[in-house]
């Protein structure tokens, strides 16, 4: 297994296990504010906690929210990465690129499904201007918006010329890592949440733990 891959951990709502975490050098903590998640971090978490958090890629996933309300977030949570997970098109990245201090990237979501526009032969070169956006993610698709636990067909990846680096999400699993080997563009990085919790929002550590050992 390629032992340069990043690992994300999502949907997170503990101090204590965000500590854990940290000791474990995790690369990206995934903070949702997006209010219908059952992870939605402002039912257990203030932003000034977030803020104090010593770590350098804290992420804030959001859906459809407005420019404003994401800057403010960032501002007020100290985050270094904004996750946009909804239906955020080329003019709302650019604006909110601009609204954004200038340290913070983007990360941005393509939601993946069998009719998905994206993965048609003249819609492959991307919808966005590339300059905008520092990593995709490819995600299953759900009216969740995330956090299903199902995986995508990860062959369809195969079909696509992808611009930037990605993460990659949707039901990642012990079980299925090892087919990364059939990808011919290997993910930057791995995005894991719910098959490594016991409930929406409390991770099992030591599952994770596992994970880990298990790439290297």
């Amino acid at each position: 297994m390629n032992t340069s891959l990043r690992i994300k951990v999502c949907g997170l709502t503990r101090l204590d296990q965000i500590q854990e975490l940290i000791a474990l050098n995790i690369d990206f903590m995934g903070f949702i504010f997006y209010e219908k998640s059952p992870r939605y971090v402002l039912n257990h978490l203030a932003l000034d906690e977030i803020f104090k958090i010593n770590h350098h890629r804290k992420v804030g996933v959001f859906v459809n929210e407005n420019i404003e309300k994401i800057v403010e977030i960032t501002e007020k949570a100290n985050l270094n990465f904004i996750q946009l997970h909804g239906d955020e098109n080329e003019i709302f990245i650019s604006a909110l690129k601009q609204k954004l201090n200038s340290k913070v990237g983007i990360i941005k979501v393509i939601r993946i499904n069998p009719e998905s526009v994206i993965l048609t032969k003249e819609k492959s070169t991307f919808y966005f201007d590339q300059n905008d956006i520092d990593y995709l993610l490819f995600d299953t698709d759900s009216k969740a918006f995330g956090g299903t636990g199902k995986q995508f067909d990860w062959s369809i990846l195969n079909t696509i010329e992808i611009p930037l680096p990605y993460f990659l999400s949707g039901g990642i699993s012990e079980d299925n890592i090892e087919n990364i080997k059939y990808l011919k563009q290997k993910p930057f990085a791995l995005d894991i949440n719910s098959k490594f919790e016991t409930e929406p929002g409390y991770k099992d550590i030591s599952k994770i733990k596992r994970f880990i050992s298990s790439l290297l």
